[in-house]
C-alpha cells in the first residue's frame, strides 16, 4: 500500500518530488506508525463492512479501525463480534494488497484471544488491537492479553492505546497516571504502535464542546492534558511513542463565527472557486488549523470519523520541498559536529544538533507521504485527490 496511491501515476510524477513509498503490514513498526496518516473509524456492526473498508481502501484509506467499543450499543456488542468476523472471512476472499491496516478497538481484554482465534485463517490481515481508556491499572490486562494471543497465534499485533481517561483530564492525577502509563508502554514497547488521544472523551466531565471554528488547541482545559502527553511521552530522544491527533468531529457545512481559515492562507493564491467551495461545503477550515496544529505540537496523523477527513489529512502530511532541503542539509554526515547553515531557501537558520531530531523525523514522514514538487502545495494535493 501507499499514500496517494488512488491518483494515477502520471499525475503523482508532476506532483511529487519525491513519491510516496510503498509498505506493507509487515514493514517495521516506526515506519507503520508515521504511515497511519488519517485512521478512519467504523462501527463493526455494519452489515456491509468489507465492501466499505475496500471502498474506502481505494479512496487513499491505508489505515482503519473497526469499532466494537462507543461507536456501537452494548447490546450490539455479541453480534458486531460475529459480524466482524465474518467480515474478515469475507476480505479473506479479496487480494490482500488492496486492503488498508485493520484494527479492532474492544472493550474488554478477553475480546482479544477469543477474537484472534475465531478470525482462523483470516488473521493475517488484522494488524491489532485499539485499547480503550487507557491506564495503567486498566491497560496491563489488555497488553497481557495482546502478548498471549501474539504468541498463541504466532502473528504479529500491535496495540493502539487511547489516552481519554479523567484522570488524565484532572490536574490532581495527571502526572501520577501519566508516569503509570509509561510504565506500562514502556514494557511492551515492541508491540505498542502508536498513542491515541480521546479528546472528545476529556471534554465530557466539563460539559464542553468544540465549535467547528475552534481547534482542541482552543479549549485550554484539553490543550493543557495535549502537551503534557506529548512532554512525557512523545519524546524523540528514543523514550517517546508515536501520538495521534485527536478526532474531528464535524462533517457538514456549518456557520462560522470566524473568517475562513483559508481566506487568510497563501493557498488562496491558486485555489479554484470549486476547490473552495467543496472545502466550505465539508466544514473544513477548522480541520485544516488544527492539522496543522497538531503537527507543530508534536502528533502524527489523526482519528477520523469521515472519509471526508481523509485527504486532507494525507495532503497536509505530505512533506514540503523546503522542509525536505532543509533536513537533509541538516543530516549530512559532514554536519555531525554541529553548526548553523543558511537555508537553501535563505529565509531560515538551520542550526544542525537542535533541528536533528525534527530532520529525522521529516525524513520519515517524506519516505510514506512523499515530498512535493517546489511549485505545489496543499491545493493541489487536495485537488488531485478529489478528482480521482
Amino acid at each position: 500500500m501507499r499514500h496517494f496511491g488512488q491518483i494515477a501515476p502520471a499525475v503523482r510524477k508532476r506532483l511529487f518530488h519525491r513519491e510516496p513509498g510503498v509498505f506493507t503490514r509487515e514493514s517495521p513498526a516506526h515506519l507503520l506508525s508515521t504511515a497511519l496518516g488519517a485512521t478512519l473509524y467504523s462501527p463493526a456492526t455494519r452489515p456491509r463492512l468489507a465492501d466499505d473498508v475496500v471502498k474506502q481502501a481505494g479512496r487513499g484509506v491505508v489505515s482503519m479501525v473497526l469499532c466494537l467499543e462507543d461507536s456501537i450499543g452494548d447490546e450490539d456488542v455479541i453480534a458486531g463480534e460475529g459480524n466482524l468476523v465474518r467480515q474478515f472471512a469475507d476480505l479473506a476472499t479479496r487480494p490482500a494488497a488492496d486492503l488498508p491496516l485493520l484494527f479492532v478497538r474492544v472493550r474488554t481484554p478477553e475480546q482479544i484471544p477469543d477474537l484472534v482465534r475465531r478470525l482462523g485463517p483470516a488473521l493475517p490481515l488484522l494488524s491489532g488491537f485499539v485499547l480503550p481508556k487507557f491506564t495503567e491499572e486498566r491497560g496491563v490486562p489488555f497488553l497481557e492479553a495482546l502478548a498471549l494471543a501474539e504468541a498463541e497465534s504466532g502473528h504479529r499485533l500491535f496495540a493502539m492505546p487511547v489516552l481519554e481517561s479523567p484522570e488524565l483530564l484532572y490536574r490532581e492525577t495527571r502526572v501520577e497516571t501519566l508516569e503509570g502509563i509509561l510504565r506500562a508502554v514502556d514494557k511492551y514497547r515492541d508491540r505498542v504502535l502508536a498513542l491515541r488521544l480521546g479528546v472528545t472523551d476529556f471534554c465530557s466531565p466539563y460539559g464542553l464542546r468544540r465549535a467547528p471554528d475552534m481547534t482542541a488547541y482552543d479549549i485550554q482545559i484539553v490543550a493543557s492534558v495535549i502537551a503534557d502527553v506529548v512532554n512525557m511521552l512523545g519524546r524523540a530522544d528514543g523514550t517517546g511513542f508515536t501520538v495521534t491527533g485527536p478526532v474531528w468531529e464535524y462533517f457538514r457545512a456549518q456557520e462560522r463565527m470566524f473568517k475562513p481559515q483559508l481566506r487568510q492562507s497563501p493557498f488562496l493564491e491558486v485555489q479554484a472557486v470549486e476547490l473552495r467551495a467543496t472545502l466550505i461545503e465539508h466544514a473544513m477550515d477548522g480541520l485544516l488549523r488544527e492539522i496543522s496544529l497538531d503537527r507543530a505540537n508534536g502528533l502524527q496523523g489523526k482519528t477520523c470519523i469521515h472519509p471526508s477527513h481523509v485527504l486532507p489529512v494525507h495532503a497536509l502530511s505530505v512533506v514540503s520541498h523546503e522542509e525536505y532541503s532543509d533536513a537533509q542539509d541538516i543530516l549530512r554526515p559532514e554536519r555531525d559536529g554541529g553548526g548553523v547553515l543558511r537555508s537553501a531557501y535563505t529565509n531560515k537558520m538551520n542550526e544542525v544538533k537542535p533541528h536533528r531530531a525534527w530532520a529525522e523525523r521529516t525524513l520519515l514522514r517524506a519516505e510514506v507521504f512523499g515530498v512535493a514538487n517546489e511549485d505545489i502545495g496543499f491545493v493541489e494535493l487536495l485537488a488531485a485527490g478529489l478528482a480521482e
